[in-house]
């Protein structure tokens, strides 16, 4: 039996995914999209954009799972499993969940069932089924994290319908201790060196409203971090990680681009000012020890619907507090280890991405001269377990980037 579902970013269809009866899916847009003129027609991804700038009509047909783009919206890991569990479907039925939360996800895109279509959602066993409207949360990602509400007092409070919300909040990791004051520091300390950051706060797990239970967790307090992806009166602003600008599955956000493509591509889309804020963004990366900045951690924004920019920095932390040898996720002039990257390997990286290197070496040398700066002033401040505090400081003195700022 063939499923459809209607595809619209901020409320205008633009297309439809189809499940065939052999189970594949294939993503089309709608003749009305295809006729919209390309200057006032919003961009879904920069994946159906070839380089001359025509529109893709239609994606691959995939067998078993969604086309990249969609499959990237929605969440993985613990979290997939809990959404399906409540929603009585297999955690592997991407069509289905897709349709389950669909009203809620990330950016402005918006998915439902055609009307007089076949549903491919029913649940595949009654244990465990819940309303539609009690399980929206569908944040992409492994974290454990919703959409919350701010209310009085500051209070955030998960909504009742499980849609809306102008805040996420992120609870404490199920195996790693102070992940949220580890990311409160690393994010704080972002924005006082430049890079642009929505707002963040550290709150405690008790004073959020309808926080659903989640077993065992490693800590009492929550990240909640300002949604840039909505505006005043829940106006929807398209957003799209990396791995959907490359079409890439999430289960390979390691794999098949290294940072040098990431800078051509955002000098090709984002000019000068796009470049400077992602080598800032590399560069602090790297002097703080974070591991964890694969493709999903990293996206474009669509503020007009139209005009791709670097989405403000998200999921920044320190990851060798929790894991002493981690590499960088997507390798930098053809290394990974955060420690040996230095600044030929940025020279490398703008000779392969056709960018300029004066450019890179300067914003190198003035994130690594502003970064110091930064945590010898606010580092004591933060609310960091001494031995993570010390982890930091030990792999910031040591990088090879450490006297970058002084010259070579």
């Amino acid at each position: 039996m063939t499923s459809t579902l209607r595809v619209s970013l901020n409320n205008q269809p633009i297309g439809t995914l189809t499940r065939l009866p052999s189970g594949n899916t294939f993503f089309a847009f709608s003749e009305d999209y295809l006729a919209t003129a390309p200057a006032t027609r919003p961009v879904l991804s920069q994946s159906f954009i070839k380089p001359s700038g025509e529109l893709i009509p239609e994606s691959r047909a995939t067998s078993g799972k969604l086309p990249p783009f969609f499959s990237n919206l929605l969440p993985e890991g613990t979290m997939r499993d809990y959404l399906a569990k409540r929603g009585g479907i297999k955690p592997g039925n991407e069509f289905g969940l897709l349709e389950l939360l669909g009203q809620d996800l990330s950016g402005a895109v918006q998915v439902t069932a055609e009307t007089g279509a076949a549903s491919d959602s029913s649940p595949e066993s009654e244990a465990h089924t819940e309303p539609l409207h009690a399980l929206r949360f569908s944040l992409a990602g492994v974290q454990l994290k919703f959409s919350a509400i701010a209310g009085k007092n500051s209070r955030l409070t998960i909504p009742a319908s499980g849609m809306g919300g102008d805040w996420i909040v992120k609870l404490p990791a199920q195996n790693y201790p102070h992940v949220p004051e580890n990311e409160f520091a690393m994010m704080d300390l972002a924005g006082r060196i430049g890079i642009p950051v929505p707002e963040v706060k550290l709150i405690n797990l008790a004073d959020i409203g309808n926080l659903p239970e989640m077993g065992l967790l490693s800590g009492t307090r929550a990240l909640a971090v300002s949604r840039f992806d909505r505006a005043a009166h829940g106006q929807r602003i398209h957003i799209e990680d990396f791995a959907q600008v490359y079409a890439i599955a999430p289960e390979n956000k390691y794999e098949g681009v290294s940072m040098d493509t990431l800078a051509g591509m955002v000098w090709t889309l984002t000019g000068e000012a796009g470049l400077t804020d992602f080598i800032r963004r590399v560069t602090y990366i790297l002097l703080i020890g974070n591991g964890d900045m694969h493709l999903k951690n990293w996206s474009l924004i669509y503020r007009d619907g139209i005009t791709p920019a670097l989405a403000p920095a998200y999921d920044m932390l320190s990851t060798v507090p929790y894991l002493p040898e981690d590499e960088l996720s997507l390798k930098l002039a053809g290394q990974r280890s955060m420690r040996a990257i230095n600044a030929d390997h940025f020279r490398k990286l703008a000779r392969k991405a056709g960018v300029p290197e004066r450019l890179v070496i300067k914003t190198v040398r003035e994130t690594v001269e502003a970064t110091r700066t930064a945590w010898a002033q606010h580092g004591q401040h933060y609310d960091l377990p001494t031995e993570i505090r010390a982890t930091i400081e030990k792999h910031m003195a040591t990088s090879s980037l450490a006297n970058t700022s002084t010259g070579e």
